[in-house]
């Protein structure tokens, strides 16, 4: 096999120090050696194929150019790519990488990639969860410095990344009754995640801002599932003044919406008009005529967590990350107007 090449070789090719190669490689030769000096450098390391030691430079800085990233499913949530691809493109846009362990909510398996993951001297730990949830960050994840992602961390001491669901929720009611509804019925998920008392939060104080009172009638508590969503709009469209719109706490729920309201010979918008929430690339096809919901920032999220995981100085805040609402083709004005 032959040998890789050190840096004394780039040193050899280049004609200058090995004291220069290693400050224009590690990215400090600013002021110190020309722009003409620097290329040359890096010239020479590419044409030999030099790669940096990292075992030995970690042994020296006592951090490596690794950001960790521990999560439970977050190989098969729909939405967790988008998270990993906006922390990976940051974290190689600062000259890192990204080191990814799926748990699958298995205890062992994340206290193992925790401590593989330090052992390595990773610059930082990402913890993610596949939902918006609160957690209780790992001890030994404090070990370093650790960002939660989807998450917010309970006791405060890490900072935390999570999506604005209050103003999405606010947003997609403001968009209905800037629509000229005011007969706006809300289909919420799950009521002990944050994110459903969030979007329910938004709700309720759009419609108050306009001075319509919450009406408990048109709050269906559902599950976050399509089937929720069928029989929810099924209940509501059999009220004795049913709503001219629907705030749907996900696209999931929205689809089992238009089921329901094409069952009862309505349409979408003409007869009522639906909002979402997430923005699922997965079921975007299935909505005729397409979908106005709520974006759910993931690669933003991403982004920001791996920004503040390779800042050991960024305090335990709560990062709010804006979810914007995508209007396409299914609000209307109410019939009639």
């Amino acid at each position: 096999m032959a040998q890789r090449p050190t840096m004394h070789d780039v040193a050899a090719a280049a004609g200058v120090s090995q004291a220069v190669v290693s400050l224009v490689l590690s990215g400090s030769s600013a002021g110190r050696a020309s722009e003409t000096t620097a290329q040359r450098v890096r010239d020479a390391a590419a044409k030999l194929g030099y790669r940096t030691n990292l075992q030995a430079k970690s042994l020296k800085t006592g951090v490596t150019e690794i950001i960790g990233l521990v999560g439970d499913e977050v190989a098969t949530s729909p939405f967790s790519g988008m998270m990993i691809k906006g922390a990976q493109d940051r974290a190689w846009q600062d000259q890192h990488t990204l080191m990814t362990v799926d748990t699958g909510g298995d205890d062992d398996l994340e206290r193992a990639a925790i401590e593989t993951m330090l052992s390595h001297r990773v610059r930082g730990i990402i913890y993610t969860a596949m939902y918006h949830r609160e957690v209780t960050v790992p001890a030994a994840a404090l070990d370093t410095h650790v960002v939660c992602l989807n998450a917010r961390d309970l006791d405060g001491r890490a900072p935390s990344v999570i999506p604005d669901e209050v103003t999405g929720g606010y947003e997609a009611t403001r968009s209905l009754l800037d629509a000229g509804h005011t007969r706006i019925a809300m289909v919420n998920i799950h009521d002990t995640l944050p994110a459903a008392r969030g979007r329910r939060e938004g709700y309720e104080r759009a419609l108050l801002e306009v001075g319509i009172e919450v009406d408990p009638e048109l709050v269906y508590q559902g599950e976050g599932i399509q089937r929720s969503g069928f029989e929810a709009v099924r209940h509501l469209m059999a009220l004795p003044a049913p709503p001219t719109a629907i705030f749907c706490g996900n696209d999931r729920s929205a689809l089992g919406a238009y089921q329901a309201l094409a069952e009862l010979s309505l349409h979408v918008p003409g007869d009522v008009s639906v909002v979402g929430f997430d923005d699922q690339d997965l079921l975007r096809d299935f909505f005729h005529p397409a979908l106005t919901t709520v974006h759910l920032p993931f690669a933003e999220m991403g982004d920001k967590a791996a920004a503040l995981a390779l800042d050991p100085s960024a305090p335990a805040d709560v990062h709010l990350v804006h979810c914007p609402v995508i209007h396409r083709k299914s609000v209307a004005p109410p019939k009639g107007r």
